[in-house]
């Protein structure tokens, strides 16, 4: 039995307080009031009829990471908007604005020194993804700069950026340099431009997640892109496409903004659906990317591609993954990645058996940092790391269940 995709009337009923209905019309190419005219006429005539707590829209904004775009709506009717919610709008935009110039002055100098290097980098997110999709580095939320590399260049990369004033955040035991890099994906970086500035990721995610994006076919594929006036590689659409689907379904679509960046994709058009289905069967996230694409469509009214729309429709599980995780982006339910329950969700969203079964192998002897600040072993003696693993998850899961049982 085919279940039917939500209708555009069954998309605008997902949430029905007015301060969730200007976040959503702010956040989207696609809802009603969404054009710059129209807007104007629409924020006015439900502003008249329902009063607005704009203490709470700030707050919404804020946490889903759309305060850029509720600032570009607002500054259209800022006439129905109380001075000082405006005023601190304004101060979060300018400085977005600042620190986006201030990243795209560091992406450069990141960039050039790898050309120096003869090391290939591929920046996406961040300023890379607000001006190819938004149109402007200044309406997508800029923390950080992320950079794909290639495994082989990952330690000479980072040596590099050390000298360039950027700190390694976990400092990773020599001994274990090899293993992090098999089972971690990134080394992030504190600068005098702020905490966590830089990422410098070699995988999608941490090995346990059982997601092997193959690295290299993302550089086979990666598209040119114009970021601050110069040229860039950047992750074709197709690839972005997926890779955020990843990222956002690995903090559980918590953030409005992550959606909107799909959506942000979709509407640029001509997509390679069928690599996109192959892609994501291959790597067994169908249900994750049919997820992320309901949600665009419940929150968003993204049309759903026809090209999908079938398999979306034929996909049993859907419906139900789609109001449990809907509830959780408007209830704004938190899941701490370190909890039983995290883990569970994280397979239940994997639609085939053995993808579960390499996730909980994976999880259960793929160590970490915590491993390694454990136990100080020379590297002779690394594969021990696996056992400390094993010992230290044990010890979670047991502080976990004794919890359960005393609530």
């Amino acid at each position: 039995m085919n279940h039917q995709l939500p209708t555009t009337a069954e998309s605008a009923q997902a949430v029905d307080s007015i301060e969730w209905q200007i976040l959503l019309a702010t956040a989207s190419p696609n809802l009603p009031g969404s054009e710059p005219g129209e807007f104007c006429e629409w924020l006015a005539e439900r502003v008249k009829e329902l009063a607005v707590d704009w203490k709470v829209l700030l707050r919404l904004a804020e946490r889903h990471g759309t305060t850029c775009l509720l600032y570009r709506s607002l500054a259209r009717s800022s006439e129905f908007v109380p001075a000082a919610i405006f005023d601190s709008l304004r101060q979060s935009h300018e400085s977005n604005v600042r620190k986006s110039l201030l990243l795209a002055r560091e992406l450069m100098r990141i960039l050039e020194c790898a050309r120096k290097l003869d090391i290939e980098l591929i920046p996406y997110k961040g300023i890379v993804l607000a001006e190819t999709y938004y149109g402007d580095i200044a309406l997508r939320p800029t923390g950080d700069i992320d950079l794909f590399v290639r495994p082989k260049d990952a330690a000479r990369m980072k040596n590099a950026v050390r000298d360039l004033g950027y700190t390694l955040r976990q400092p990773i035991p020599e001994a274990a340099e090899a293993s992090y890099i098999h089972s971690a994906y990134e080394y992030s970086f504190d600068s005098a431009a702020g905490k966590n500035v830089l990422e410098l990721q070699w995988a999608l995610q941490p090995r346990f997640y059982a997601v092997d994006y193959e690295v290299e076919g993302l550089f086979a594929r990666a598209a040119v892109a114009k970021v601050a006036g110069q040229s860039v590689k950047t992750l074709s659409a197709e690839d972005l496409l997926l890779v955020l689907s990843i990222h956002a379904a690995k903090h559980v679509w918590e953030r409005l903004i992550w959606i909107s960046d799909i959506a942000q994709i979709l509407q640029h058009g001509n997509l390679n659906w069928e690599f996109i289905r192959s892609q994501a069967r291959d790597l067994g996230v169908v249900r994750i990317l049919h997820l992320t694409l309901l949600l665009a469509n419940r929150f968003l009214q993204t049309q759903i591609p026809a090209a999908i729309a079938g398999q979306i429709q034929a996909d049993r599980a859907a419906p139900k993954f789609l109001e449990e995780m809907s509830r959780s982006v408007i209830n704004e339910v938190s899941y701490e990645e370190q909890k039983t329950s995290y883990f569970r969700l994280m397979m239940r969203l994997r639609e085939r058996r053995s993808d579960q079964l390499r996730f909980i192998a994976r999880l259960a002897f793929t160590p970490g940092p915590g491993e390694w600040e454990m136990a100080r072993l020379p590297r002779t003696l690394s594969p021990l790391y696996r056992v400390v693993r094993l010992a230290r998850l044990g010890q979670r899961l047991a502080r976990s269940n004794r919890v359960h049982t005393s609530d």
